[in-house]
């Protein structure tokens, strides 16, 4: 039952790559309020995080950001048929890329800094795309093996990208690295309390994974964000310049700058970022659990 279902939704995917932007956004306006409504404990996460985050907010406020959270969740999800399925020419012009874009096009070792805004795999597609250089990511497998040949696909679809198990550790990854080939980096959630420190988010300390800076001293790379904004056109995926004062030696510090960095751009697009994520699951030692 499974198996068909997996293949039934891959199928409805299809389809949605052939429909017109407008359409696909508005059956995601739908679908998102109906995960609002009967995902609770999703929902309760959300909000959490929320509060956590914006104490300075009304509980009013603290709604209408959830609520705008699963819609945009939800109509990126559903971007991934045109993204992963429609003519590269649809593609193309939907995904606008803009900013210090010449910071990626030389052979200088790069990680890319790209935050867990719900536009991710657009960005990715966007440089894998319109970009003439051999992109690199870290991959998790998903346990149902349809879906998972899909996402792979998919995020395979553009340019000669390759995509890093988690398993398979940093030695191929930091090589590619200093080979020229950009890594796309996504470090900005809670992957457990092993390798990870605790520094602020939004001033919550939280568990984070200081790779960013690791694999920029391991691969003697620049890091250059890139934050990805859903608009009604499509997407504007925009690089920014590449940071001049990090890696520093001093890890925590660096998981530290990047977080505070991050903060600035969810001001912007507080309902565009991923906080379905239970980003405070792990506590430092002898405090409460928040969820």
């Amino acid at each position: 039952m499974s198996w068909v279902l997996s293949h039934l939704g891959v199928v409805f995917m299809r389809l949605l790559g052939v429909l017109p932007l407008a359409w696909v956004r508005a059956l995601g306006w739908v679908l998102g309020w109906v995960l609002y409504l009967l995902v609770v404990p999703r929902r309760r996460v959300v909000m959490t995080n929320l509060r956590l985050c914006f104490p300075q907010w009304t509980h009013a406020q603290h709604v209408r950001v959830a609520k705008g959270v699963f819609v945009h969740f939800a109509q990126a999800w559903l971007d991934r048929g045109w993204l992963w399925h429609g003519s590269p020419e649809t593609t193309r012009a939907r995904l606008r890329l803009t900013g210090d874009v010449a910071a990626l096009q030389d052979k200088q070792p790069t990680v890319i800094f790209a935050p867990h805004f719900v536009g991710l795999d657009a960005g990715w597609t966007a440089l894998t795309q319109q970009l003439d250089r051999r992109f690199t990511t870290i991959y998790t497998n998903q346990a149902n093996t349809t879906i998972d040949a899909w996402i792979h696909a998919g995020r395979s679809r553009f340019g000669q990208g390759r995509l890093f198990g988690r398993a398979d550790g940093v030695k191929d990854i930091v090589a590619a690295l200093r080979q020229g080939e950009p890594l796309y980096l996504l470090p900005d959630m809670n992957f457990g309390p092993h390798e990870s420190v605790f520094v602020p988010f939004y001033g919550v300390m939280a568990c984070t994974v200081p790779s960013l800076s690791r694999f920029a001293r391991l691969g003697r790379a620049q890091v250059v964000p890139v934050v990805t904004r859903m608009t009604r056109e499509g997407y504007e995926v925009q690089v920014m310049p590449a940071w001049t004062d990090f890696p520093t030696a001093d890890a925590t510090a660096d998981a530290a700058t990047m977080n505070l960095r991050l903060q600035a751009w969810i001001d912007t697009m507080p309902e565009q970022y991923y906080w379905v994520h239970k980003r405070f699951k792990d506590r430092p030692e002898g405090e409460p659990s928040v969820y």
